[in-house]
């Protein structure tokens, strides 16, 4: 990941650039299938300005059939570096294929977030326009009025599970990082091996910083998007990350893949832990 402080000389009004990227384009997609779909609901997060401009920080809800007591809630995050569009585009095409096979998400609330930085993804910059990386500001009583929405979507559903995607420009392959639950790690694990099939893993003893084994790192930094601090019992907490000088296409495919495998490995879990 790339770590440099931008100025906020770089980010003035007078400097920034005409959009780069469609949020509208991209999102185009999943407005259409929710239109007509009995299982994918979109309405906004929140609304917010930036540069006298009004955005939506978009959601989508994809309820799954009927398969226990309570749906099992998961957050799922893409494209809070908005220099990471493969992310974004996973997050779509994961939904386009649940819209298609939708009892693969049996008694799952899917809970989707495909852009969380919009005008980062629009200008194709790792931060905010307002020169800010939101992916350190959270649980700090941060300003950002992107981090605040998301941090009362994470506190008003209290997910089971959080999965945030990302692509790392100086790694060379696949690679994750675990928090929380004790059972994050055989989640993560064969979701490695599953996305292993399309792209490398990356298994060098040191990661971004953090020590890590087999592609999986158990550190990480402050102010992560992740659950509120006080949310008990403690939800499995996954970041994804694929290499972002692979090509665009195989990193969807690697990221989906790993959507699909983490949640039929908790959906076994979650059947199994009754008899724990």
């Amino acid at each position: 990941m790339t770590l440099d402080t931008p100025k906020a000389s770089d980010f003035s009004e007078a400097k920034i650039r005409r959009p780069v990227r469609s949020m509208q384009t991209l999102l185009a997609p999943l407005n259409q299938i929710a239109a007509k779909s009995s299982n994918l609901v979109t309405k906004g997060a929140g609304r917010f300005e930036s540069v006298g401009q009004t955005y939506v920080l978009p959601r989508y809800v994809f309820i799954g059939p009927k398969g226990g007591d309570e749906p099992i809630r998961i957050g799922i995050f893409a494209a809070i570096h908005g220099d990471e569009p493969a992310t974004a585009h996973a997050v779509v095409e994961f939904l386009r294929l649940l819209e298609k096979t939708p009892d693969f998400a049996a008694g799952y609330c899917l809970f989707a977030y495909p852009v969380c930085n919009p005008t980062g993804y629009e200008d194709n910059t790792r931060y905010s326009r307002r020169g800010r990386d939101l992916n350190r500001e959270f649980w700090n009583n941060s300003g950002e009025p992107e981090v605040r929405i998301l941090e009362e979507e994470l506190a008003m559903h209290a997910f089971h599970g959080i999965i945030s995607l990302h692509a790392d420009d100086t790694s060379h392959g696949i690679y994750g990082l675990v928090r929380g639950a004790t059972l994050t790690k055989h989640l993560l694990r064969p979701a490695l091996a599953a996305a292993e099939q399309i792209l490398p893993c990356n298994e060098n003893a040191i990661i971004d910083g953090f020590n890590a084994r087999n592609g999986i790192i158990r550190e990480g930094y402050r102010g992560v998007l992740s659950a509120p601090p006080k949310q008990r019992p403690r939800p499995f907490e996954i970041i994804f990350e694929t290499p972002q000088a692979a090509p665009h296409y195989l990193q969807e495919k690697a990221l989906v893949v790993a959507l699909q495998t983490i949640l039929t490995e908790y959906r076994k879990f979650i059947a199994y832990a009754p008899n724990l």
